[in-house]
């Protein structure tokens, strides 16, 4: 899913593209696509683009006589920039939007069909679709703090819920964990005042310095490869290869539809995190420790070793 550094990004190449051009006409190809009833989407039709500007992980368009578009990409939804009239691709296309300045096409690669689109006027109607979560960007320690401490949750899962933060969602989660070095299950209220500081340190930074690299990436061009998982990062999506910081190899955990990235030995002390699944599956067997688990995967390696030379052997003899 498109999170905040991709959702911004996207809103600054479309405020290059879009702001003070009209919204001629809006092509409709999905049926599922469009979730509000009144007032209806060809009075946005005609209408001068104000604004464009995030709220979570949506994309709103301020349209002049206070009319609002507001996207939500969920997880396979994209945007495509190309020129005036452009046809709705067949398969994944769901929309296009004409403005004189260009097409906007969106798309999504799932059957799923999530993404969504709203027509509202007035300010209110947008605001009842902002979960309510702090924008980390702006978020001083204090009420990051207090956000982060007023319900008892894991440090993943209260960064990933929209309405305690602002647009983070799993991969970028996994990145501001790494770098903060805290555990993904570690209790929100256990927390030390010190550790909430260095995750209100590393939010910031890791939101701002990938915003930075997408920027500097597209450059002038429209961005066209979003993806939540980048081989720049740390640890999202990089199980079992090294951690850029130690060199242990990255776990993973999965719970639900989701996972959970880590270095053990830069975040947990050299723990290893409990996969619900695997955990119960293994018993007694899981290992505890990146010590136990790097041990049991020698000796896996030995024994896998030793049946090869022995199935060569059996080769060679039937040879003869």
């Amino acid at each position: 899913m498109p999170e905040l550094p991709d959702i911004e990004v996207y809103v600054k190449h479309l405020g290059a593209r879009i702001a003070g051009a009209t919204l001629e006409h809006v092509r409709v190809a999905s049926p599922f696509l469009v979730r509000s009833f009144e007032p209806p989407l060809s009075g946005a039709e005609g209408r001068r683009v104000e604004n464009v500007r995030r709220i979570g992980k949506r994309i709103v368009f301020d349209l002049e006589s206070d009319w609002h578009i507001v996207l939500h990409l969920m997880i396979a939804g994209r945007l495509r920039w190309r020129s005036r009239g452009t046809t709705i691709p067949g398969r994944l296309g769901l929309a296009a939007f004409d403005f004189t300045s260009g097409t906007l096409i969106l798309t999504e690669a799932s059957t799923r069909r999530r993404a969504s689109l709203h027509v509202l006027r007035g300010e209110s109607a947008v605001g009842a679709l902002d979960p309510g979560g702090l924008e980390p960007l702006s978020a001083d320690l204090a009420a990051f703090e207090a956000a982060l401490r007023r319900e008892q949750h894991t440090l993943k899962r209260a960064l990933t819920d929209p309405h305690i933060f602002s647009g983070i969602g799993n991969a970028y989660s996994d990145e501001i964990l790494w770098r903060a070095r805290l555990s993904p299950t570690r209790l929100t209220r256990a927390a030390t005042a010190e550790e909430v500081a260095r995750l209100h340190d590393a939010a910031r930074s890791t939101l701002s310095d990938w915003i930075a690299r997408l920027m500097s990436e597209t450059g002038d061009a429209f961005p066209e490869q979003v993806t939540a998982f980048r081989k720049e990062m740390a640890v999202h999506g990089r199980f079992r290869l090294p951690c850029p910081a130690c060199g242990a190899p990255i776990q993973r955990i999965r719970y639900a539809q989701n996972e959970a990235n880590y270095c053990a030995r830069c975040q947990t002390g050299g723990r290893l995190l409990a996969d619900r699944a695997l955990s119960r599956l293994m018993g007694r067997d899981w290992p505890k420790t990146l010590d136990e688990l790097e041990e049991s995967r020698g000796v896996h390696e030995k024994v896998g070793e030793r049946s090869r030379e022995l199935r060569r052997g059996r080769a060679r003899t039937r040879q003869r």
